[in-house]
């Protein structure tokens, strides 16, 4: 066995009792490295006669590249084993079973303005949503509400620092009223052109916002709005439509329906609507649970309609407090503090 060989087995040799690649890596720099054993016999062909510098040059070169393979082996076997060790660390028991995941559900609040658009579209009523930030005018003036009217007030209504195009200011609707408007000014000019006057039945729900915060109050709540105009629409229809929801919605007859009255704005006359159940833990009760009234002939008017044409009733429904009296909720806070233990029960 001449020197080159006898070198190729020490690489060898030494590659293999690495156990790690910074140790393969030292083991390399002796034998490939700047001063490795290798380099030095290269440099060493400097002082041969050409024709043994030839042939001892090829013989070197074969034995540096045994070396670099041994080398790329190791490196190699190295890997695998390290890549072995991390799949047994992170290895996965699959006869364990399944971990289950967390089952999800609608909001108590979602679930009764979902029953109570359903309750209504049976009835023939269409639901319309819109913007949250409306004008002062879709608002207020538009409903009868004149400037100095105390609902403008900043103690009411959350305001925003901006005006639209034509120079109204902007704010978080206090209700989903101008929801009506919008509905009704629509299907005005979409009646205008075919020459028609059909009913007007829908609904608005949706968030809205006022400066108000307790156990049955928050600056953030949700409302319907309710509107129904046609030729011949009375009280007597506002009526027969809300026990029929409350019918629906509590799935009781059991209850009984009163109108107060009251004052609106935009509707006269106006009428507080109370329901009274006759068993269950509200029984016997008078319940406030919406306001309601004939809509303004002023407000028809700002709809695009005729007064004298157009008669019907409005109403608003406050969809937390039927959640409330639903689920037998007693604080309103409750609903929206987005605690897992209390939102889980209605899964």
């Amino acid at each position: 066995m001449n020197d080159l060989d006898t070198l190729v087995k020490a690489a060898q040799a030494d590659f293999a009792a690495a156990r790690q690649g910074a140790a393969l890596e030292d083991a390399k720099a002796r034998f490939l490295g700047k001063s490795g054993r290798v380099t030095e016999l290269l440099k060493g062909l400097g002082a041969l006669a050409p024709e043994q510098k030839k042939a001892r040059g090829a013989e070197i070169n074969q034995a540096k590249a045994a070396i670099e393979a041994a080398l790329q082996a190791r490196r190699e076997q190295l890997a695998e084993a390290e890549l072995e060790l991390q799949l047994q660390a992170e290895a996965l028991d699959v006869t364990l079973p399944g971990r289950g995941r967390g089952v999800g559900g609608l909001h108590p609040v979602s679930r009764t303005i979902e029953r109570i658009e359903a309750i209504f579209a049976s009835m023939g009523f269409d639901v319309a949503e819109g913007p949250e930030i409306e004008t002062d005018w879709m608002s207020f003036t538009a409903l009868n509400n004149p400037e100095n009217h105390p609902a403008r007030s900043m103690q009411d209504t959350f305001y925003v620092d901006v005006k639209d195009a034509q120079g109204r200011w902007l704010c978080l609707r206090p209700h989903t009223s101008p929801m009506q408007v919008r509905y009704a000014q629509a299907h005005a000019k979409a009646n205008a052109a075919a020459h028609t006057t059909p009913e007007i039945r829908v609904i608005a729900p949706g968030r809205v916002y006022r400066v108000d915060s307790d156990a049955t109050h928050s600056p953030m709540f949700h409302q319907i709005e309710g509107l129904w105009l046609g030729a011949n629409v009375s009280f007597k229809d506002l009526k027969v439509v809300f026990a029929s929801l409350v019918r629906a919605f509590f799935e009781t007859d059991d209850f009984d329906v009163r109108f107060r009255p009251s004052f609106f704005p935009f509707t006269e006359p106006s009428a507080e609507i109370d329901i009274r159940f006759g068993s269950g833990p509200l029984a016997g009760r008078w319940l406030e649970v919406a306001g309601s009234g004939q809509v303004h002939p002023q407000v028809v008017r700002n709809f695009g309609l005729d007064p004298e044409q157009q008669i019907g009733f409005a109403f608003g429904i406050g969809a937390d407090r039927f959640a409330m009296l639903r689920y037998g909720i007693d604080d309103l806070r409750l609903m929206f503090d987005g605690d897992l233990r209390f939102l889980s029960q209605f899964r």
